[in-house]
């Protein structure tokens, strides 16, 4: 047995000497792991050059071009189109209506969802029904949820209908100046406030049940008790909420789209759907292409700076 032992070694050893002998040189076990891992993450680099880089490289371009879709010839402008900005008369409006569009979604989202969060984390009866009821919306087509909430705010839809039974009557939701933007974004809040919420609440189930005893015991009230423990605890999650709400809010674009058309009068023309209108509407590529810049921008820096400021307000990010 010793003797067939000692043979059969030698034999393995001879063939892993004729292996490595084939292998090509410099062809190491870590090159060779390096090599596959490549393998793998090949489709995904090649479609984000195709899909992400280099769209986004041609509409670069395409903002300092003017181009004639008849005879298909682009003259290049330079800075005219980000100069068309300044002088068009419909881009405060549009600023103004962004910025009030994305601070009431934002505040509105995150406050409603750690509400939520809060009640749902409580052992009580029922929670797990509430759960399935506020983060159904989520999976619900985002086109089918807003065409039933189309119906339900015209002017004889199903809210102004009940609110005729109970003996009041309701607004021209998506037509009135003020109604229209707010309209737009409950609307919107509905639809997505069950994210945040299981974000949320995933989190508060990670705060340690010791800290909040032991802060009850020495006299701490619940408001003392979630500004000292619960937030800073779940703050990587409000970070985490924070970036995906505020880009998300602008980049609304559908909801906008079916309920009002970014009327009446602009009072809910967003600056990704005003980018829509120029470009596909009115078939000015180039100054469309430049809204499509800055709205890009403006969401770069807004995601830069919250990811700077995290190491002020995040509880684990803190030195």
């Amino acid at each position: 047995m010793t003797t067939q032992t000692v043979h059969g070694a030698a034999s393995a050893a001879a063939r892993d000497d004729r292996s490595i002998a084939r292998r090509p040189k410099g062809w190491t076990w870590r090159r060779r792991d390096a090599a596959t891992a490549y393998l793998f993450i090949a489709p995904q680099v090649l479609g984000c050059l195709a899909f992400v880089v280099y769209p986004l490289v041609a509409v670069v371009w395409e903002s300092f071009h003017a181009t004639n879709l008849l005879s298909g010839v682009s003259t290049f402008t330079g800075v005219d189109n980000y100069a068309q900005l300044a002088r068009d008369p419909v881009t405060p409006t549009v600023a103004r209506v962004t910025l009030l569009f994305s601070a009431g979604l934002v505040l509105l989202n995150i406050s409603l969802a750690l509400v939520l969060a809060l009640l749902l984390n409580q052992r009580l009866r029922g929670t797990t029904a509430f759960r399935t009821i506020f983060f159904s919306p989520v999976v619900v087509t985002l086109v089918a949820w807003t065409i039933v909430w189309n119906f339900l705010l015209q002017d004889n839809g199903g809210i102004n209908s009940l609110l005729r039974i109970l003996g009041s009557d309701g607004p021209n939701w998506l037509r009135g100046d003020t109604t229209a933007l707010l309209s737009v974004i409950v609307v919107q809040v509905l639809k997505n406030v069950g994210l945040n919420m299981v974000l949320f609440l995933a989190a508060l189930q990670g705060v340690p049940a010791s800290l909040l005893e032991a802060a009850q015991i020495d006299g701490a009230g619940p408001w003392r008790r979630f500004r000292s423990i619960t937030l800073p605890m779940i703050s990587p999650t409000v970070l985490l909420t924070s970036i995906i709400t505020i880009s998300g809010s602008l980049q609304v674009f559908a909801q906008i789209q079916i309920l009002t058309g970014g009327g009446p009068a602009n009072h809910t023309n967003v600056l990704v759907y005003y980018f829509y209108q120029q470009a596909f509407q009115n078939h000015d590529f180039g100054y469309g292409s430049a809204l499509a810049v800055v709205l890009f921008l403006i969401i770069l820096v807004l995601t830069l700076l919250q990811w700077r400021l995290r190491k002020r307000w995040v509880f684990l990010e803190q030195d």
